[in-house]
């Protein structure tokens, strides 16, 4: 599933804004031509609405996932999203929603039923129907820090009567408890306790499993033998593998770059987290904050169902250092490679990972209405440039403005001076300042002195 159209009559402070979530005609990989968007960015200074249309499409997607049939009218639709129209696309079937109406598979469906039973059937086939996730800006959170924080025989001890339920309810998807619709898993400051036991599952299995079987070996006397113990356990591994090594390799790529690792010895903590220049576990409380919204985001990305899916992000940027940013989405992209991802940014790190196709900025008009337009830096831009063409943002602060001015005033010397020895002056005091500034002279720059 893909969206690909929204309009927007009303929405909030929103009103008459079209999105084509397209690649135009004309796009330069030619089999992604009209086809939906693989990721999207929304770009705009706040109180433009990115947040709220990242909630809009969760709602129309949550609406569409569960709308069902009563005698082959819709049943369960949503007031609230009458003002807004919406298309997505559903394996190679257009989902169509405007004033109340649904067409799919080239039938019309309208909001009309009233009372009364009937046949109860799901409009999305089964199949069909690929979950969303939405990571919200608040996810690192106490309530979050403390779950991933508790050792895992804790969590296994407390929760061991609903693992197994847990890990089959999200096998089959049915009346599932997180709301009350069925699909849709929001990531938020409060995720539901039972959303990160499915997630950990397998590995507090492990921890328990791993400890019962070094404490049988340890009585069974194998502990004088070190050989012998280290054989007897690598049998036990063969078929036990443990799947914290398989999450670990997709982790430990972004970890690098923050000189840590997923400990794979450590059994105090679900996902040990180790410094690897001093060779110390850091109890996940203790890790920055961006370390933490790392693992947040990365856990469910690699551990659930994406393929097909719709992944919202609310400012992926928080709390990471530029070069985290520069890699962040192109490493979400990695862990979930068959979703589409719509993020909310004010990064110009995280912006230049999207095609100029792929973002949408969102700006106030004459009339202080917000209007949208594309982007127009290329893909891998730098963030000065991407800063003054797509987020219309004058990166010289009035400090650096005089410099600049100075700068030109100083060629303006160069070019007029007779004396030899003042021209060569002039020129040398432009180059120091060129160089110290990074001043290049084109159009550009002189558009941001205007």
């Amino acid at each position: 599933m893909k969206i690909s159209k929204l309009h927007i009559d009303q929405f909030r402070h929103l009103e008459n804004l079209d999105f084509d979530f397209t690649y135009p005609e004309d796009f330069h990989i030619e089999e992604k031509r009209g086809k939906p968007l693989d990721k999207i960015c929304f770009i705009g200074q706040s109180a433009t609405g990115k947040t709220g249309l990242l909630q809009l499409i969760y709602d129309h997607s949550i609406n569409l996932l569960n709308l069902e049939l009563i005698n082959g009218q819709i049943f369960r639709l949503k007031n609230n999203l009458n003002k807004t129209e919406v298309t997505f696309l559903i394996e190679n079937d257009i989902f169509h929603l405007k004033n109340n109406e649904v067409s799919f598979k080239n039938r019309i469906y309208r909001n009309d039923f009233n009372s009364g039973g009937g046949q109860v059937t799901g409009l999305i086939p089964k199949k069909d129907k690929k979950d969303i996730f939405y990571f919200k800006a608040n996810l690192v959170s106490d309530q979050n820090i403390n779950f991933l924080s508790t050792n895992p025989i804790e969590l296994i001890e407390k929760h061991s009567n609903e693992l197994q339920a847990i890990k089959q309810e999200f096998q089959q998807r049915n009346n599932l408890f997180l709301m009350e619709e069925n699909y849709g898993l929001l990531f938020n400051d409060n995720v539901d306790t039972k959303i990160w036991l499915h997630l950990l599952v397998d590995y507090l299995n492990y921890r328990k499993n791993f400890t019962q079987k070094m404490s049988e070996l340890i009585h069974n006397g194998f502990i004088h033998d070190v050989n012998k113990l280290s054989s007897e356990f690598k049998k036990w591994q063969k078929d036990n593998p443990n799947r914290l090594e398989s999450f670990a390799k997709e982790f430990n790529y972004i970890l690098e770059r923050l000189n840590l690792e997923v400990d794979l010895v450590n059994t105090e903590y679900s996902v040990p987290i180790k410094n690897k220049r001093i060779d110390q576990i850091i109890p996940f409380q203790d890790t920055s904050t961006g370390t933490k919204q790392l693992l947040l985001t990365a856990l469910p990305l690699y551990s659930l169902e994406t393929k097909d899916s719709i992944i919202l992000i609310d400012e992926p940027e928080r709390s990471l250092y530029p070069n985290i940013q520069m890699e962040v989405m192109n490493y979400y992209k990695k862990l979930a490679p068959e979703a589409q991802f719509i993020v909310a940014t004010h990064s110009p790190f995280v912006a230049a990972s999207f095609e100029p196709e792929e973002r949408f900025i969102l700006h106030f008009n004459k009339e202080g209405k917000v209007a949208v337009r594309r982007g127009i830096s290329p893909i891998g831009d730098d963030p000065n440039d991407m800063l003054f063409n797509d987020f219309g943002v004058n990166y010289y602060n009035d400090d650096v403005q005089e410099k600049f001015k100075e700068y030109l005033e100083l060629l303006d010397k160069v070019k007029s001076e007779s004396n030899r020895e003042l021209k060569k002056k002039y020129l040398l005091e432009a180059s120091k300042l060129g160089n110290q500034y990074n001043f290049i002279l084109d159009e550009k720059n002189q558009e941001r002195l205007q």
